[in-house]
């Protein structure tokens, strides 16, 4: 009889667990819901793209643990845009037609997210576009979203704290010069500069493009500097940005203000390169680990991604990019779970009227699926010492200066202050 009560003991808890272990499948079963993407993995915008990529990841990994979507499980479908806007129509063609992906989402960032949307429009799929700026002004596609906290007014609103700033100084400035790349961002950042420049009152004396292949700035600064500005705004990309300082720094260049619209400041590898250099710079950025910025989820996402970021060959730190794309497919993830719904125009309708919480705080769209309300930094280097990652941990080095609802410092000024 004891023997028999233990077998029968036996056969119900294997039935239990093989209850529980049915129930776990079905929780999350099926083919899994496919969001397909083109990422810069190689090139110069690679070492943001892999970042984003990484955080990417960590949204896929999280939403799995917690049961997918809709019952069934999350994977990403990418391949590598290698930098170059040629690639894009073709990766896109490829995910839609012959991958058949559920859904898509944009790369990193505007250069590449431009030739994918007559692509998407054609097929009229959702598109979610990370770091996007102003690249649905000429197409005003409905169903595009920016994650990009430019605002309505993207044109200018990586410039506006700059000039906000510049003109409370006094004396006043009087004279500005605008140097860009000749690339889709870059030339969007310096059309603002100039809208800015001509609403306060400053004169432009200096107002030039520069090739995108451009190695050597020493000539461009030169020419700035001959035109003797109170103001510097620089529009570049990352190869240039770092050309960009280091002509500065070799030249002498000490207007009041410099810097701007420059990406690829934000990136740790380019800051520990440029060390001291960057002293006195002031550059625009989304998001830095201040208490004003910290929000649900945050310093968590962080954490998985550091632990991950040298075995990923990535940016250690991540603050630039990694809240950023995470948060994107957040908003996707929302969309999907509150419609119950992976149709395209379902999800477009949702997104353009709801607001997501997300780890960079709360987002609403607005026109043309740009930001309902703006949220650009303004940031200023200061008392950089030497090329160590860890200065860089702390924000004492990276003040954000403006606007005043997220100010951790003051400005040093005039520029060259904050070079001694």
């Amino acid at each position: 009889m004891h023997l028999l009560q233990r077998l029968l003991h036996f056969v119900a808890m294997t039935v239990l667990a093989a209850c529980f272990t049915g129930s776990a499948a079905s929780a999350q079963g099926g083919e899994p819901i496919r969001i397909g993407l083109g990422m810069a993995l190689t090139g110069p915008l690679a070492p943001n793209g892999k970042s984003a990529l990484l955080a990417m990841k960590i949204w896929e990994e999280d939403s799995n643990a917690a049961g997918g979507l809709l019952g069934r499980p999350v994977k990403l479908v990418y391949y590598d845009d290698q930098s170059n806007p040629a690639t894009v129509p073709g990766i896109y063609t490829k995910l839609i037609d012959l991958d058949k992906v559920d859904l898509i989402i944009g790369g990193y960032a505007t250069n590449m997210l431009v030739p994918a949307l007559p692509v998407v429009m054609q097929k009229r799929k959702l598109f979610l576009g990370l770091f996007g700026h102003v690249i649905n002004d000429r197409f005003k596609y409905q169903r595009y979203f920016a994650i990009h906290p430019t605002g309505d007014n993207a044109k200018g609103a990586h410039t506006e704290q700059f000039f906000k700033l510049a003109m409370a100084q006094n004396p006043t400035p009087q004279t500005v010069a605008i140097a860009a790349a000749d690339a889709e961002f870059a030339q969007t950042a310096a059309d603002g500069a100039r809208e800015h420049a001509k609403k306060a009152g400053l004169k432009i004396v200096y107002d030039s493009s520069y090739p995108p292949n451009l190695t050597d700035f020493v000539p461009v600064v030169r020419a700035i500097k001959a035109a003797n500005p109170d103001l510097v705004v620089i529009c570049s990309y990352p190869l240039d940005s770092v050309g960009m300082v280091l002509a500065v720094n070799e030249v002498g260049l000490k207007p009041k203000m410099i810097g701007g619209a420059m990406v690829g400041l934000q990136a740790t590898a380019v800051k520990m390169r440029l060390g001291p250099l960057l002293n006195g710079f002031i550059n625009y950025d989304f998001w830095l680990p201040v208490k004003s910025m910290v929000f649900p989820g945050t310093m968590e996402l962080l954490g998985k991604y550091q632990a991950r970021a040298a075995a990923e060959g990535v940016d250690p730190l991540g603050y630039y990019l990694a809240p950023w794309a995470y948060a994107d497919l957040q908003v996707l993830g929302a969309a999907i779970a509150a419609t119950k719904s992976l149709n395209d125009d379902r999800l477009a309708d949702y997104i353009r009227q709801a607001t997501f919480k997300t780890v960079i705080g709360d987002i609403k769209f607005g026109t043309n699926g740009e930001w309902a309300e703006p949220r650009v930094q303004l940031m200023q280097f200061q008392h950089i010492k030497g090329n160590s990652i860890d200065q860089f941990r702390e924000m004492s080095t990276q003040v954000i200066i403006a606007p005043e609802n997220y100010r951790s410092g003051d400005m040093i000024y005039p520029y060259a202050a904050a070079k001694d």
